[in-house]
């Protein structure tokens, strides 16, 4: 089936709450987030770092809260960055407070690290006044032991229960603008726990996959647990948590949501086939040539890379921009129609100029 006659997600329903300019929830397409690594007392190393993830494509930044030093510094990056900022706190609820005042867009607790339910109502009052929205998450790893009486009791019922029990703190202040999340370093938790969530409540849910280790097998564990929640239409906002450079967690979060085509891609989607028997000529260097070379472009453009007569024409008609390499030569093609016979030589000059004058 071609893309464009395949049916669109239907989305969970859910409340539109405000995080700074931005809508969670609701109509609003589901947001890309990420956490900087600087230490956030560094102001200047993080706003280079929150801009830098934004370009990227984030849309919400969440920083480190743990110290005092956190959170005197947040005032200048709050006023300083481009997108909405939201505070982490874990241990310190007068952290939140401070993070509160400083103007953060966004506070994230953990209900297994703030047990203390007058400290809880105090940061509650102070988000309330200020239109400060609140993100409440349970991560598998804070959950503890089963007690005596929970012996027989899942993960993911604890987990939940964890959060319900939290939530009525809430509840009884009359505190609406929420997200919920729960997350585990298993993928299979992490879709359980939010199907969960979603059954329950009509909070927007943020979806990620914790400690998920290094790029390599994050992205797979991430891909594996989001994939499978965002097809069935749960998920508000979301973040790939790599053990690493956070850029690429925001790029590979964009790409995730384009394949569901619940994002339109940033720049250009580079197709090519496997290497295969049937190729007639090495179509690697000519992709990689390809892949660094359209890096910087903008537009939302398909560009096909195909190495054999068996899957390559059909390809080549839905791309923007291809070519369909056999034994010495290419056809050229722009969307859809033949051009030109290319040498290897020229193939790479020859689609970028394509490319070029799509734009």
């Amino acid at each position: 089936m071609n893309a464009a006659n395949a049916p669109d997600i239907p989305r969970r329903s859910s409340r539109g709450i405000r995080v700074g300019a931005l809508t969670l929830g609701g109509d609003a397409p589901v947001r890309v987030q990420s956490m900087t690594t600087t230490r956030t007392a560094d102001a200047d190393a993080t706003l280079a770092q929150i801009g830098a993830l934004v370009d990227a494509g984030a849309e919400l930044v969440r920083v480190a809260a743990a110290t005092r030093d956190d959170t005197a510094a947040l005032g200048e990056i709050v006023a300083a960055a481009p997108c909405p900022i939201i505070a982490d706190v874990h241990f310190h609820f007068d952290r939140a407070l401070e993070a509160i005042d400083a103007g953060v867009a966004k506070i994230r607790l953990n209900p297994g690290n703030i047990r203390d339910r007058g400290e809880v109502r105090r940061v509650i009052a102070a988000a309330d006044d200020v239109g400060v929205a609140i993100r409440v998450g349970v991560n598998a790893g804070s959950v503890g032991a089963p007690t005596a009486a929970e012996k027989d009791t899942q993960l993911v019922d604890r987990m939940v229960a964890m959060l319900a029990a939290y939530l009525e703190v809430f509840d009884a202040a009359g505190f609406e603008n929420l997200v919920l999340s729960a997350k585990s370093h298993d993928a299979l938790t992490t879709v359980a726990v939010n199907r969960r969530l979603a059954a329950r409540w009509d909070w927007p849910l943020h979806l990620g996959v914790t400690h998920a280790g290094p790029r390599q097998t994050a992205a797979v564990r991430s891909a594996a647990a989001l994939g499978a929640l965002l097809a069935d239409g749960i998920g508000d906002t979301i973040r790939l948590s790599y053990a690493g450079d956070p850029v690429a967690e925001v790029r590979d979060a964009v790409e995730l949501l384009a394949s569901l085509r619940l994002r339109q891609r940033r720049g250009v989607e580079l197709i090519a086939c496997p290497q295969c028997g049937r190729l007639q000529m090495d179509i690697q260097p000519v992709v990689e040539e390809l892949r660094e070379a359209l890096a910087g472009v903008a537009a939302p453009l398909t560009v096909a890379v195909m190495g054999c007569v068996v899957n390559g024409p059909g390809e080549a008609a839905d791309a923007d921009v291809a070519v369909c390499c056999g034994n010495g030569k290419a056809m050229l093609y722009r969307h859809g129609e033949q051009l030109r016979t290319l040498r290897i030589e020229e193939i790479v000059p020859a689609v970028l100029a394509e490319v070029a004058a799509d734009q």
